[in-house]
């Protein structure tokens, strides 16, 4: 049995389908669907159960539970929410649960944590252990993450499990997340409604307007790396997982356009007064540590991902994978 926490969710109900697809039928789903529709992103799949986060615990305490494999993809991931005791109980005590049983029982722990954890950027991002500790993050949830990352590596339980920081990461299923979607699916419903995509402005010297950078990735690599986690057990650490390849948002936008078919029609607007002092210009995922560990996945173009995004899915009557 693999357990999948965070299954209904966007990148985890991506990992359930990646499992059924390669033949794994016993998966026990693990989340609270809400009211949001994110039932709908499991769909057709073949599962053992779904069960709530709290159950899992009971079941793990009890010895009724006995999993192979637990993918760890639940959390609060809303960075516009305050509440820092909300986040620390969900995304970083409860991963501590998780992480401490599958380590005293030889259970492989693959864990989410996320590129926020780099705050600024001023320490660069690389998944360097030593820089760790004096990473800033920014927000409740990137130091709720930041702070199991820590914790993992001062206790030495990073050489027994494997977490993945995930960079700018998009495509189907993402729906149910509203305002915190990717950009590509913004940008797309706004050429869709507008005929024109809106970026920010840069307010920079030496970087022009929609030239900022981010490391942005396509979901079904993301799980083809995790995926790639499970059958090597052996490859253990915290590793950045993105692309590796910054690109900008002039380059996003013109994909989006090339796969409608449409012109480029993109609007600068001024970046807003109250982020505009931490804005990120740039990101990039360092995957040196993740190949040193083994995992020589090709990561798909931005090009490629975004039409494989657009055409086979958001154009689409059944959006959903």
């Amino acid at each position: 049995m693999i357990i999948v926490t965070g299954a209904a969710g966007f990148i985890g109900s991506i990992v359930v389908a990646a499992l059924n697809n390669s033949g794994e039928k016993d998966v026990l789903a693990v989340d609270t669907l809400g009211s949001e529709g994110k039932f709908k992103n499991l769909r057709a799949r073949s599962l053992t159960d779904i069960i709530e986060p709290d159950a899992l615990l009971a079941g793990l305490r009890a010895g009724s539970i006995k999993p192979d494999a637990i993918i760890h993809m639940g959390a609060i991931t809303d960075t516009s929410d305050k509440d820092a005791d909300k986040m620390l109980a969900m995304n970083t005590k409860y991963t501590r649960e998780l992480a401490l049983h599958c380590m005293d029982k030889g259970i492989r722990f693959i864990y989410a944590s996320s590129a926020s954890v780099y705050g600024d950027g001023n320490f660069g991002f690389a998944d360097d252990d030593s820089v760790t500790p004096s990473l800033l993050p920014l927000n409740p949830y990137a130091w709720s993450k930041w702070l199991f990352d820590a914790e993992a590596i001062k206790n030495g339980w990073d050489k027994k499990i494997a977490g993945f920081r995930f960079f700018n990461v998009f495509g189907p299923n993402e729906y149910h997340k509203g305002f915190m979607g990717s950009v590509v699916w913004h940008s797309y419903k706004q050429v869709m409604e507008n005929g024109s995509i809106r970026l920010f402005q840069s307010h920079k010297d030496g970087i022009a307007h929609g030239e900022q950078k981010r490391d942005f990735v396509y979901v079904m690599d993301v799980v083809g790396v995790l995926l790639w986690a499970v059958k090597n057990p052996q490859a253990c650490g915290i590793f950045n997982l993105g692309s590796g390849k910054a690109r900008s948002y002039n380059d996003l936008a013109k994909a989006i356009f090339a796969a409608v078919g449409k012109e480029p029609n993109i609007e600068y607007v001024p970046t807003p007064e109250s982020i505009r002092s931490s804005y990120q210009y740039f990101t990039e995922a360092d995957l040196s540590k993740l190949r040193a560990a083994g995992c020589e996945y090709e990561f798909q173009p931005l090009e490629d991902t975004i039409a494989a995004y657009v055409k086979g899915y958001l154009t689409q009557s059944n959006q959903y994978m």
